[in-house]
Parts: structure tokens; sequence; C-alpha cells
């Protein structure tokens, strides 16, 4: 039987993504010859429809054996990631999300399937470096736990030995 997942935050984004998505797509329109004149119609109100789907579609959620991550705007992407996996937790920071008071939270994980980027990165967060800590505590925790059972297993098994190596000495000496 396994264990319910309780939730233990759930993270709150910065409404600033809007404008940031707004403008990186923007950026890599113009740099193409092509998106030049796609440039117009995301200015004229495609660009802050995007953003304002993805902004309302974005959830994360610390709970206390995973973390949650949605966001899409027409393909929804679902991903948890169980904590005990948690290799590293980074912070990323460039002009523009400084500018925009945002910050990246970039989480790799062990055995990642992505050799050159990151399981999931977070744009956004509200109070990222408070998040950052609760998500590395619980981890701790889980870690800690999973130690003390391994822990406890292997002492009832060192003690199911020991009892077997009596249990033979006494019938050897029975025997004789």
């Amino acid at each position: 039987m396994a264990k319910e997942s309780s939730v233990i935050r759930k993270a709150e984004f910065n409404p600033k993504i809007k404008f940031y998505i707004l403008f990186v797509v923007s950026f890599f329109l113009l740099i193409s010859f092509i998106g030049i004149p796609i440039l117009i119609i995301w200015f004229l109100g495609l660009g802050q429809y995007i953003g304002k789907r993805y902004y309302d579609n974005l959830e994360c959620q610390l709970t206390n054996r995973h973390l949650e991550f949605k966001k899409g705007v027409l393909f929804r992407v679902e991903k948890t990631i169980p904590l005990e996996n948690i290799q590293d937790l980074t912070f990323i920071e460039n002009p523009l999300l400084k500018a925009l008071d945002l910050r990246i939270l970039k989480i790799e994980t062990a055995g990642q399937s992505n050799p050159k980027g990151s399981d999931m990165k977070l744009v956004g967060i509200i109070d990222s470096v408070n998040f950052k800590e609760d998500v590395l505590n619980q981890r701790e925790r889980i870690q800690s736990n999973s130690k003390s059972n391994h822990q406890a297993i292997s002492s009832s098994e060192k003690t199911n030995i020991l009892l077997e190596e009596i249990r033979d000495l006494l019938n050897d000496i029975k025997n004789k």
C-alpha cells in the first residue's frame, strides 16, 4: 500500500513571466529572417495572449515525495520528479531576468535523459530561495528516513543470521 502524497508547498509564479515570454520570443523572431513578418502579429496581441495562457497554466507543488510541475499553452507538459532523484538545484539569472526581477530555478536529476539540459526549469517562482530550501529540506528528510530504514533492515538481517548460526551450533552439539 503506497503512502498518499500531501502537498507541502505550492509555488506561486510572478506575473512578469508574461513579459519575459513576450521578449524572448520576440528576440528569436527578430534574429530569424522568416520571423520578422510574424513579429508584427506577435506584438499586436498574439504574444500577450500566449504569455497570459502560459502563466495561467503554470503549476508547481512540492509534496512529501515528489516535485510536480505543469505548464503549456497548446501542448500541456506534466512532470513529476521524485525528490530522492534530485541532484542539483541551480539559480540562473541574465540581464532580462534581472530587469523583470525573475529567476530560473534549474533542477537536475540522477540519470537524467537529457545530458545537455536539465530535467526541469522553473521560471519566475515568487520567493524562489525559500522554495529551493524547502525542496532540499524535504529531500534530506526522505534520505534520512531511507537510511534509518536500511539500517533497521540490516540490523534485523544480522540478528537472523546470528540466530541461524546459534541454531546450527545447537544442532551440532545435540548430534554429538
